[in-house]
């Protein structure tokens, strides 16, 4: 199983590639779990678990510094480590991670400038990738479009060197 993440700062269109990027992937036959972590407690049905459900995940883990769904409540217990939550994932090629921007997983930025806040490639070492609606300069990444669902798609299947159903020998 490969992780790849999807980071950016709140309001930066994180959600919306994923309900667009899961589709994409699927199409290339690779099967996908997402783990999303979020700062409000999640519920089983939510908009966002609805909308990642409907795109086609095959798992949805929502976490927060309070539990994390497949419901376990944490109590007083402090929030689980990614790495442990990546293991409650099974019957998946990929687990895309939404969040845990500062965890060392590679992963693709979703920026936005309108949002005033700074782009993570510039500091994080993990950031791989960028999605913005506008040209960057002087950053070394591959640069997507934030709707560019089936290029980022090929992007992290060729990241993760995960074999497209597409691209196999019939």
């Amino acid at each position: 199983m490969k992780v790849f993440g999807i980071a950016g700062w709140s309001g930066s269109g994180k959600t919306t590639l994923l309900v667009r990027l899961i589709p994409a992937l699927t199409r290339l036959g690779i099967r996908v779990a997402t783990i999303k972590h979020t700062h409000h407690n999640p519920a089983v049905g939510d908009a966002d678990s609805r909308a990642l459900a409907a795109a086609g995940a095959t798992e949805i883990l929502m976490a927060s510094p309070r539990r994390f769904a497949l419901i376990h409540e944490l109590d007083d217990r402090p929030e689980p480590l990614l790495d442990e939550l990546i293991g409650h994932c099974v019957d998946a090629d990929l687990v895309l991670i939404e969040g845990f921007k500062w965890s060392p997983h590679p992963k693709l930025e979703v920026w936005d400038p309108e949002l005033g806040k700074s782009m993570l490639a510039l500091t994080e070492p993990s950031v791989v990738a960028l999605a913005a609606d506008r040209p960057v300069a002087d950053l070394d990444l591959p640069h997507f479009c934030r709707d560019d669902a089936d290029g980022i798609a090929m992007f992290i299947a060729a990241y993760c060197r995960l074999p497209a159903e597409a691209s196999r020998p019939v």
